[in-house]
This record gives C-alpha cells, structure tokens and sequence, in this order.
C-alpha cells in the first residue's frame, strides 16, 4: 500500500474523559472522524488505534477497521507505531481522533506532498489566522515556515512577534492544524527522538522534530478545524455542524 491514515483514539482523557465517544448528532465523535477519513481520495485504508474495549466496540459498530493497542503508549505516535509496524506501506497520516470537523482535502494535501517529493520526510499543515483573537490565545498554536514552506518553529505565543517600530505593520500569522503525515522510515526515527527541551518548554510534540536537525514541510490550506478538548468545545462542534457552517 502507498498511504494510510490511522486514528489514534485514547479513551481516557485527562481534560474530558471518554470524548472520542462524546455523541455528535447521533453519533460517536470517532465515527465522524473516520467517515470523513474515508472520503479522502488517498487513503488506501483507514484504521483506528485504540486502547480500550469501548471504542474498538464501538468501532466496529459503524464498520470500521479497528485495532486495539496497548495502554501503556504515552503518545499518539507510539499508538500509531505499534499499528503500522507490520503493515507494508509508505506514508503513515496521523488523523486525531478529537477533530471531527477534518475536511477530508486535507488529509489528502499532506499524502501527496509526501508522495509527491521523495526527500520530504514529514508533512503537516496551517492556516492563516483572519480572527484577531487567536494570535495571542496560547490554546491555538501559531507556526512560522522558510520560503520553501518548512517549519522554522511552532509555538503557543504570538509569532512571528510584531517589534516597536518594525516595517511590517500588519504580519501574517498562521495556524498549526495538527494533520501529520510521515515516511513509514521517519515515524519510527520521530519515536525514537529524545523528548527535546523545546518541547517539554512548549508542551508541543513537533518540536522534537525540529530540535533534533530534521525539516517539516507545512502546506497551506483554507479549511479550519475545531479539536475536542472539553465539553464545550463538543457544544461548538455540534452547533456548527448543525448550522452546516464547515
């Protein structure tokens, strides 16, 4: 197979526990993830990785393909590489399984700018921020990228940061949508990284990557997603996908 994408679903939340299974319009959370999973054109299959017999059950319920890993994964790659390691394929997409809003063209940008370019390792994405309010709010993780659409950094701050005086009066922001793609190869060079100070600073997993020499590329895209993290971003999902606003 050339690509997969894999749902990484952990029932037990610290912020909002058992929120992959949070109804949403008569469904699991995790049923409108993989249902617009599967509309990706990319996609030569589409698995869920969890670690508990309630979401695997449900899972299978509306028909999805299912493994159950173990508990013990401290991270959404360690899940992801525990499912994938005997699979033969080339690109791995990592699809959170708190985003029940992914638009499926986006999983899809990332798979093909991998497949697209050999020396590409691993992709991710952003978009630019047009709501004022997000640029210092620390809960939206904002990326600045080289002129070839590398990440230089991400971070929960406001970058790049506007100085007293600068010439550029109106800067760009862009937000970091957590979508990954890798090289089957790289997920497992990423999940061996040590855990790098700047992300333990942070608190952002990615940074790892760049802390320890490699390069991500981050393609530019319109479509916004909302994650799941507390109930009230559920009651934001719900009532968007009910106003058919995304």
């Amino acid at each position: 197979m050339d690509v997969i994408g894999v749902i990484p679903a952990r029932f037990s939340s610290t912020r909002f526990e058992g929120k992959v299974l949070a109804n949403i319009l008569g469904k699991p959370m995790i049923q409108h993830v993989w249902e617009r999973a599967k509309q990706a054109r990319l996609l030569d299959d589409v698995i869920i990785a969890c670690d508990h017999e309630l979401v695997a059950n449900a899972a299978r319920e509306f028909g999805a393909k299912v493994v159950l890993t173990s508990r013990s994964h401290a991270c959404g790659t360690d899940r992801i590489s525990e499912v994938v390691n005997p699979i033969d394929v080339k690109i791995v997409v990592n699809i959170q399984g708190d985003e029940p809003l992914i638009h499926p063209s986006t999983i899809d940008s990332v798979a093909a700018a991998l497949l697209d370019n050999k020396e590409i390792n691993m992709a991710t994405l952003m978009k630019r921020i047009t709501d004022p309010n997000m640029v210092n709010d620390p809960n939206v993780v904002k990326v600045v990228v080289d002129k070839n659409n590398f990440a230089l950094y991400f971070s929960r701050a406001a970058i790049p940061h506007l100085a007293v005086n600068a010439e550029i009066k109106d800067p760009v922001y862009f937000k970091h949508i957590g979508l990954y793609g890798y090289t089957k190869d790289f997920l497992f060079t990423y999940k061996n990284l040590p855990v790098s100070n700047l992300e333990k600073t942070e608190r952002l997993e990615q940074l790892r990557v760049l802390e320890g020499g490699f390069r991500i590329k981050v393609i530019e895209t319109k479509f916004d997603t909302v994650g799941v993290d507390t109930p009230e971003d559920l009651e934001r999902v719900k009532s968007l996908l009910e106003s058919d606003k995304i």
